[in-house]
Parts: structure tokens; sequence; C-alpha cells
């Protein structure tokens, strides 16, 4: 079957905005490629949040050359004002005769707007090819502006057994550095990064990028890193205090005196509702969302990880399997209390399955049956 020229100058749009993977956050990951007499005249990637949109760049590239030409674009086109302005009617005014756009921006402030604008002004569109590449750019984008949360991604390491730790709670390291060094890039492109109190006081992590190599221009954004500590035990000499980006706590207490302690080392302290003891997640995510959140990185144990497993807040599973056994006294990958019967479980799809040096990394989304 042969492929369409759409179809491949499309793809040249996808691989473009895979480039701002790292950078563009909370912005969406968007590629536009123009197109002229069968010849690219401009090619496009937004760079960084507050930069110039993909299609500006193109557009820019372009030059006298875009008049006539069709933009490929791998997100609707935006047509309101934010930080930059509306990409609508730049292309518009640079006088294009067609665009072929992915999808359609679920951001209401868009929501197909972008494209009526275009087609009002005379310029014939289409949506939808290619659109499920074009949504595996953006997971977290896409649930927020759908949803009202992040897209989850729970990351966990294990061995052959499914422990995550021994008995006395030493897990340091179950994975290779190869595994490791995967684990940071995922931190890369995530906006925060979730954990535990009890993860903060067993290991003091610190929750930041550590990669030297491939650096995108202006270094790596380090996530923010967000803990939940209902009763505020985090100490102020954590490492995670001492990295750069923001420290968010969040909590159930109100101690007045402990929050200043918290501040001065600095944490932005967040009450949140709770029962029994935990925080209410559902109520995490909205207000991480409305922080501009858009993917967050569960890094955590087996209590949390479980609880956001059982709320159905948790979408997607990498599971880094190492080549070794820790014996059945060794501490489970999930706490899963009242999963007692088989049409209970928690299904999975496993999309991917590959080597990382010595250990397995298996991706899977989670079907939440809501």
């Amino acid at each position: 079957m042969a492929v369409s020229k759409d179809s491949i100058y499309m793809a040249r749009a996808i691989q473009l905005a895979k480039k701002g993977i790292y950078t563009t956050d909370p912005n969406p990951r968007v590629g536009c490629v123009l197109v002229k007499d069968d010849v690219i005249v401009g090619e496009g990637w937004h760079e960084r949040a507050g930069g110039p949109h993909a299609e500006i760049n193109a557009i820019e590239q372009a030059g006298d050359n875009v008049q006539g030409a069709t933009a490929y674009v791998t997100l609707e086109p935006c047509c309101h004002q934010g930080r930059t302005p509306p990409c609508s009617q730049a292309l518009i005014d640079a006088g294009v005769k067609r665009i072929v756009a992915a999808m359609q921006d679920p951001n209401p402030a868009v929501s197909g707007n972008g494209l009526k604008q275009c087609q009002q002004a005379g310029i014939d569109t289409e949506v939808g090819l290619m659109s499920e590449q074009a949504e595996v750019l953006n997971p977290g984008f896409n649930m927020r502006m759908r949803n009202g949360r992040p897209w989850v991604r729970c990351k966990m390491a294990m061995s052959l057994d499914g422990r995550t730790a021994m008995a006395s709670g030493e897990s340091k390291w179950i994975t290779g550095d190869a595994a490791r060094k995967q684990v940071h890039r995922l931190r890369a492109r995530c906006s925060a990064i979730v954990t535990g109190i009890g993860t903060v006081l067993a290991d003091d992590p610190s929750l930041n990028v550590r990669l030297e190599e491939d650096l995108p221009e202006g270094g790596w954004i380090d996530p923010v890193r967000v803990v939940l500590d209902p009763n505020l035990s985090v100490p102020v000499a954590a490492k995670i205090f001492q990295q750069p980006g923001r420290n968010i706590i969040v909590t159930a207490t109100k101690d007045k005196d402990r929050e200043a302690e918290l501040q001065q080392a600095g944490a932005e302290v967040i009450y949140l509702p709770a029962a029994g003891g935990r925080i209410d997640l559902p109520e995490l995510l909205t207000y991480l969302a409305n922080e501009e959140i858009n993917e967050v990185l569960l890094e955590t144990g087996a209590t949390l990880s479980g609880a956001m497993l059982n709320a159905g807040l948790v979408d997607e599973l990498i599971i880094y399997m190492a080549p070794h056994l820790m014996g059945n006294g060794a501490r489970a990958l999930f706490n899963l209390p009242g999963l007692e019967k088989m049409d209970q479980r928690i299904d999975l799809n496993i999309k991917d399955i590959r080597a990382v040096g010595q250990d397995w990394c298996i991706k899977c989304d989670v079907i939440n049956h809501s």
C-alpha cells in the first residue's frame, strides 16, 4: 500500500514535535512542515514555552515561499492570545492555501476555532491525519485539557520475583546503570515527580535530573517535586531542598511553626483534604492540573502507588525488571488490599517490552474500568 505524500509530511512534523519533548512544558509539543510544489520550504517546532510556536518558526524559515503553501501541523493552530500571538492568524497572514492538522486542540480556548478561523479566511483545512501518533506526543496536555488532571506515569523497579526491596528495606540498587539513566530521561520529560513521605524518610532521594549527555538548549529542566506528607514530617535537611526548582509539600496538618521552617528550607506548603490520614488523591491531581502540571511521574513505594492504582488514577506503568531474585520475605511491588477475586484484577495493556542493559523495561497502559 502506497504511503500518501500527506502522510510523509505529517510524519516529518511529528518527528519535529518530538524535539521539544523536554522543553515545551506546560505547552504541548508541536511540529509544523510547510510544503509548496512538493518541496518542503519551511520547518519548525515549539522549542520552549514562551518562545515562538511551531508554525511561526516554519513561516520564518520559509520566507517568501510560504505564499500558497500547505501547512502540516501536529496540533490545530491556536487562535487565542497567550504568551505569543495566535498561530491561526499568522498562517492566514502568511497566505497558506491549505492546512492539514493531525488533531484538534483539546484546549477549550481553541477546540476547533483555530481551524474554523482559517476556513473563514478561505483556507482549505483537514483534521485527523495520523491523529493517534499525534496524541502520543502530549498525553499530559491532552489529559489536563480534557479531564482536568495530569497524565500519571508510575515507575517501579523490581526483581524477577516482583520484589522492590529486601525485608530490611534495602533497595539500592535493584536495576543497573542503563535503566537508571533511562529513568532520568523520564524525569526530564515530566512536569512533576510525586512521592510519599515514607520514600523521603527511607531513601532521602534528590528527585532531580542527572544527565550530562545530549543536553537540550538551556539544559535539563528539573521537574517540580511533590511530597505527600500528611503530618509535616519531612526533614528540613532533606536532599530535595538542596536542588533547584520547586518543592511542594502537600499536607493535611496546619502547623504554622513547622510550615515556616519548611518554607525557610525552600518548600511550598499546600493544604489538601485528607481521609483516614491520607491526602485526597483526586484533589491532589486537580491541584496539580491547576498548576499547569501535564505529566506526573510517580516515584514512590508500594503504599502510595497501590492507592493511586486502586483509585484509578494511574494511566501508565513503567516497570524495570532486574535479573535476580529477592525472596518471599522481600517487599512487594504494590499494596493492593481488597483484590480477592479474579474479576477485581486491575487490567493492563502491555504496549512495549525491551531490554535496557541487563534489565527489562515493561510499559503498560492501565485499563481503568470506571
